[in-house]
C-alpha cells in the first residue's frame, strides 16, 4: 500500500469505502498534511437535517480543513448523481485540489467512467413512484423495468430501483440505454490518486455498532425528535439508515433497544452490498486498510 507521503500534493484523491472504515479520517489526514478541500461523495451526507445520523464532518474537523457538499440540500429534495455531478464540476476547476471521499460508488463511477445526460425526475413521476413504492413495495418496481437494468442495477437499493422506474416512466426508455450514450469522465482514474478502503468484515461489523452507539450518545435522538413532526418515509433524507427507527422510538412507537437493533442490523448489510461493488467495480484502485485493524 502506497504510503501517505507518495500522494502527490497536486493531484486529486479519491477514497471510496464501505461505511464506518475510516475513510473520512484518511481524506482529513490527507487534507491536514498536504491541503486540499475534502468533498463529499456519499448520497445522504448531501442532506441538512442529519448530520449526526449520517455521520457528516463536525465541527473540529470543519474547522480543520475546508468542506464541500455536505449538508448543502434540504431534506425534503430530491437528489441524484447527474446533481451531484453538476455540484462538483466547479470545485475540479479550482487551484486547491479536491480529496473526494464516500460510499456511494455511482458518484465515483460517474466522475471516473462517465455518466449518461439522463433527465431529473418531474414531480408527477416521483409522487407516482413514491405511491407505487410504498402500495406495491420495491420489487413490484423491480418488475416492471426492461431486462438490461435490472440486470445493471442493485436490486436491493430501493433508491436504485425507483430511480430505474422513473427514468423508464417519464422518458420511454430504460436506464441501460440512457447509460449507454455515456460521454467521456469527467475525471479519469489514471489522472487521480485512486483508493478504496479494504475493511474486512467483522473488523466493520464492531466498528458499525461502536459508531451507532456514539451517535445515539451524540445527538441523534435529538435529531429525530427535530425530525419527527415532519417525517416521512417518501422523503429523500428519509434513507438514512436509523432515521426510520428512531423517528418511531421517539414518537413511542418502539423501544430503543429495538431502534439500535435494526439500525445496526441495515448498516452492515449496506456495509456488505458496498464491499461487493467496491471489488466488483474498483479492482485497479489502490486498497488502503485502516490502520487500527492493520495494527
Amino acid at each position: 500500500m502506497r504510503p501517505l507521503r507518495d500522494i502527490l500534493p497536486d493531484r486529486p484523491v479519491l477514497i471510496a469505502g464501505p461505511t464506518a472504515s475510516g475513510k473520512s479520517a484518511l481524506a482529513l489526514d490527507i487534507a491536514t498534511r498536504q491541503g486540499g478541500v475534502i468533498v463529499n461523495a456519499d448520497a445522504i451526507q448531501v442532506f441538512s437535517d442529519w448530520r449526526v445520523l449520517t455521520a457528516r464532518p463536525g465541527p473540529a474537523d470543519l474547522a480543520a480543513a475546508p468542506h464541500a457538499l455536505y449538508g448543502h440540500v434540504p431534506g425534503d429534495t430530491p437528489y441524484s448523481a447527474g446533481r451531484w455531478m453538476r455540484d462538483v464540476a466547479p470545485l475540479l476547476d479550482r487551484p486547491e485540489r479536491p480529496i473526494i471521499v464516500g460510499g456511494t460508488g455511482l458518484y465515483f463511477a460517474a466522475l471516473t467512467e462517465g455518466l449518461a445526460d439522463i433527465p431529473e425526475t418531474d414531480t408527477a413521476t416521483r409522487a407516482l413512484a413514491d405511491a407505487r413504492l410504498a402500495e406495491d413495495g420495491r420489487d413490484a418496481l423491480l418488475a416492471e423495468l426492461d431486462p438490461e437494468t435490472r440486470d445493471r442495477i442493485d436490486p436491493l437499493n430501493p433508491m436504485r430501483v425507483q430511480r430505474a422506474w422513473e427514468v423508464q416512466h417519464m422518458t420511454g426508455r430504460g436506464m441501460a440505454a440512457w447509460q449507454d450514450d455515456t460521454p467521456p469522465p469527467r475525471l479519469p482514474p489514471e489522472e487521480a490518486h485512486t483508493i478504496v478502503v479494504d475493511a474486512p468484515r467483522d473488523w466493520l461489523a464492531a466498528r458499525i455498532a461502536r459508531r451507532f452507539d456514539a451517535m445515539i450518545a451524540g445527538g441523534a435522538l435529538d435529531e429525530a425528535r427535530a425530525n419527527a413532526p415532519d417525517f416521512s418515509p417518501a422523503r429523500p433524507s428519509a434513507k438514512a439508515i436509523g432515521a426510520r427507527e428512531l423517528v418511531a422510538h421517539v414518537r413511542g412507537e418502539m423501544t430503543l433497544v429495538a431502534a439500535r437493533t435494526g439500525a445496526v442490523t441495515q448498516t452492515r448489510q449496506y456495509a456488505k452490498r458496498q464491499r461487493t461493488w467496491f471489488r466488483a467495480r474498483m479492482r485497479d484502485w489502490e486498497p488502503w486498510r485502516p490502520a487500527e485493524e492493520a495494527a
